[in-house]
Parts: structure tokens; C-alpha cells; sequence
């Protein structure tokens, strides 16, 4: 370890926090914490999609882009896993709802008024 102007020989590769790690990024990181996770975007169009990565194949009804904050989000999630008949969270701004339920969750939140585009395949 060769250890001029602060800086050593070694270098952080791989975190079982972050995992692959270049220099540059591991300058970018402060403290050991988990980085807050932004919102996602919201340009007026609430988008539907359906999901199953990281689920063992279970597949679930995502909602983003909603125009609604904190405890109304909340309030809505709550309403379409009853009207679906299912269970389901919300994580960071986004509404997951247990199984395929795109064509009812589109027709529920098309007759609040807002925009509602089915993405994703």
C-alpha cells in the first residue's frame, strides 16, 4: 500500500451495499448509508404497467406518475387494491398492486379525469 498525498494503492471494487463500484462513483458516495431514492417524474400522464422482475415471476400492477403526495397516494392505493380484490404497497411514489390488474386500474383512475397510458409491454 503505497500511501502518498492520502491517497493508497487500493481501491474499492465490489460492496455488497452498492455492488460494482468504479473509482470515480466511490469518490461520489458519502457516508455508508443507502442513497434516498428520488420521486419519480410526473408530467401529467399516470402510467400503468405490469412487472414481475425481482418477484420470482409473480407478477403485479405498478401505477406512477399519479398527482397526488403522502397520505392521498396512500388513500388511492388503498382503493384500488380493493376495488382488484387484491393486496399490494406504496413504495416511493409508485402504487404496486398484487397481480395483473392493468385494464380495471385504467379504467378507475381514466374516470377520476387524469391521462392514463398503459406502458411497458
Amino acid at each position: 500500500m503505497n500511501d502518498r498525498d492520502g491517497e493508497s494503492d487500493s481501491r474499492l471494487v465490489y460492496s455488497t451495499e452498492w455492488g460494482k463500484v468504479d473509482r470515480a462513483e466511490s469518490k461520489r458516495r458519502t457516508g455508508r448509508g443507502k442513497q434516498q431514492q428520488s420521486q419519480p417524474k410526473k408530467d401529467g400522464v399516470v402510467r400503468v404497467m405490469r412487472e414481475t422482475k425481482g418477484r420470482k415471476g409473480k407478477g403485479v400492477t405498478l401505477v406512477s406518475g399519479v398527482p397526488l403526495d403522502g397520505a392521498d397516494l396512500t388513500r388511492l392505493g388503498k382503493e384500488l387494491k380493493k376495488k382488484c380484490g387484491s393486496g399490494g404497497t406504496v413504495k416511493n411514489g409508485i402504487i404496486e398492486i398484487q397481480g395483473d390488474h392493468r385494464d380495471q386500474v385504467v379504467e378507475l383512475l381514466s374516470g377520476r379525469g387524469w391521462t392514463v397510458k398503459r406502458a411497458g409491454g
